[in-house]
This record gives structure tokens, sequence and C-alpha cells, in this order.
């Protein structure tokens, strides 16, 4: 996120082109509460026009990072101690 360095605060749409989502899925999570952001709108009713900081936007990413699953141990058959014959 080199251009993030420059600036400080992000509009849905700007965040949405540097992942290559839509705005729309921006605020769903902003909505939703996963990714935080103030409202910049003059008055409390009117439209919100969210913007979102760069260090909130770094621990959006470190909160949704794919980690691998643990490795799952094989289970072993449990030795009877028979030999069965065909």
């Amino acid at each position: 996120m080199t251009v993030a360095i420059a600036k400080r605060k992000f509009t849905p749409p700007e965040v949405a082109a540097l992942w290559g989502i839509s705005a729309d899925k921006v605020v769903g999570w902003i909505r939703a509460g996963e990714l935080r952001a103030i409202d910049a709108s003059r008055n409390r009713g009117q439209r919100p026009r969210y913007l979102i900081d760069v260090a909130d936007l770094a621990d959006f990413e470190a909160r949704r990072t794919a980690t691998p699953p643990p490795k799952q141990k094989r289970r072993r058959r449990a030795d009877t101690g028979t030999i069965e014959f065909y």
C-alpha cells in the first residue's frame, strides 16, 4: 500500500479501487462494524460520507489475512494384535 503513505484518509470508492472490489462491499464492511470509518457529513440526517484512516485499513487487513489451516494428524488404525486371513 505505497499510495497510503502519502494520504491519511480514504473514501470507500478509493479503497475499493485499491483492492479491486466494489465500493458497496467496503460500505457494507463499515456498516457491519468490521472496518472502522468516520462519518464526515455536515448534518446527522444526511447521506453518510465515510472517511477511512490508513491505520484502520492496516488493522482491517491484518485481521482478514488468510492463514493456512493447521495440519491434521492422521489417525492410525488401532492395532488389535490379531492377524486376519482371507
